[in-house]
């Protein structure tokens, strides 16, 4: 077999590893990853379907394998004939150049196929899988290992939807179950923000193609920035604790129009899953309900409340490209998916500069979700991956304590309409210079 070299396509450049058979043994680690995130899971958990922005875990377990079914199996078997034909209505998200799909609201009504027979289902997609892969030839491989390293990539998403699926449907549960049980040490004392300047100038953005990126992270461009200046961590649950106590949620002269009215006709007075009882707050975590800890970054709130808090602390919201020049000073570290803590921990103590730019919350952008300066949607099915969706959403930075750390890079782009709070969003406050 040769040697794969990098290659430009329709789905992004990628460096591909010079030994094929990593290639694999990447792809049984994610999807081992995705499984044993539901070591802790009773059948009845994975049908529950809470509300409509939400998937049943096995939605997410079978909709994974219909992607490498459809994109790689129909693709590179032209003789391959589904086990399970039902399954491409069942379980099809948004393609629909590619056929009608269920009702997303419904997904939770569907009890068959079983939980049994949807873990079958991934079996069946891996081995079918296995023996295409075994059998390409060397013409086939370059364009294999670029859906395959792409429907990984598309794993990783659903691994940190599934975890925030789940955390919604337990919130639901006046038992308050435990999805992974987690110590919790005493809260840390809160590292005062720094300011950290930024020169502005003529800067290019977007990634650069020398590993794996979505179509929507490109074509790198140039842009111009402006002096400005970015916190250092981003806000604390004691900061927003103050903004709440300063009658934040009161105070119509902070809020964007839109965000006034989600406000007001959504009740809003704290982030989501905050209770307050006996005068204290406390949240649900998936690691069960506990006090609130003032150190932790805040988290599940909507881009209305990271928007109104940053006005309120005198600053703004950061553009994604001011975030993306700061984050390429620092290292990709942080608290991710792979340390099973599945919620956000306080800023390490005594360390200087920028801290926490990946990990821990997805940080909210003021930049509207749009395509770069020459972006062209990837032919076929897959240009409806991330290109249709520029409209009425903003774009978020980073990632989070449920979002994988091989997933993640500065030039990523994720994207949510601005009413959205079940994900492990937060912000990280900027102004001008």
């Amino acid at each position: 077999m040769t040697t794969l070299m990098s290659r430009e396509t329709s789905v992004g450049s990628i460096e591909l590893p010079p030994e094929s058979a990593y290639l694999w043994a990447r792809y049984e680690e994610v999807r081992a990853f995705t499984e044993s995130l539901c070591s802790t899971l009773e059948p009845e958990d994975y049908v529950v379907q809470s509300m409509e922005d939400a998937s049943p875990t096995k939605w997410h377990l079978a909709h994974t394998s219909w992607f490498f079914e459809t994109f790689l199996l129909k693709r590179f078997l032209p003789s391959y004939s589904s086990r399970f034909p039902q399954y491409d209505f069942l379980f099809n998200s948004y393609y629909n150049s590619i056929g009608d799909r269920h009702c997303r609201a419904k997904r939770g009504v569907v009890s068959r196929p079983t939980v049994t027979e949807t873990y079958e289902y991934r079996e069946y997609v891996d081995d079918c899988l296995r023996a295409v892969f075994d059998n390409l030839v060397d013409s086939q491989m370059a364009e294999f290992a670029e859906l395959l390293i792409l429907g990984l990539n598309h794993e990783q998403q659903h691994q940190e939807l599934l975890l925030t699926d789940i955390k919604h449907v337990f919130s639901e549960n006046p038992l308050l179950p435990v999805f992974r049980k987690q110590k919790h040490g005493q809260s840390s004392p809160i590292t005062p923000i720094e300011w950290m300047d930024f020169p502005g100038g003529l800067v290019e953005i977007g990634s650069t193609g020398e590993q794996f990126m979505f179509d929507n992270e490109g074509p790198r461009h140039k842009v111009w920035l402006e002096p400005f200046s970015i916190a250092s961590r981003p806000a604390t649950n004691k900061e927003y604790m103050e903004f709440m106590e300063d009658a934040g949620y009161k105070k119509p002269e902070l809020w964007l129009s839109d965000g006034w009215s989600a406000v007001n006709r959504l009740g809003w007075e704290a982030p989501m899953y905050w209770e307050k009882s006996d005068g204290n707050w406390g949240s649900m975590t998936l690691s069960g309900f506990r006090p609130i800890d003032p150190s932790e970054p805040v988290t599940h709130i909507s881009y209305y409340e990271a928007d109104a808090f940053a006005q309120w602390q005198g600053g703004r919201l950061p553009g994604e490209e001011e975030w993306e020049v700061a984050a390429r000073t620092v290292p990709i570290e942080g608290n991710f998916a792979e340390s099973s803590v599945f919620h956000p921990t306080p800023a390490p103590p005594g360390q200087m500069g920028l801290v926490q730019m990946f990990g821990d919350v997805w940080e909210w952008t003021r930049s509207s979700y749009a395509r770069y300066p020459g972006y062209v949607a990837p032919p076929g099915a897959l240009g409806e991956y991330n290109g249709k969706f520029t409209c009425n959403q903003f774009v978020l930075r980073g990632g989070s304590c449920a979002t994988a750390q091989s997933h993640i890079r500065a030039g990523y782009r994720n994207f949510f309409p601005p009413e959205i709070r079940w994900q492990f969003n937060g912000v990280r406050v900027a102004r001008n210079r």
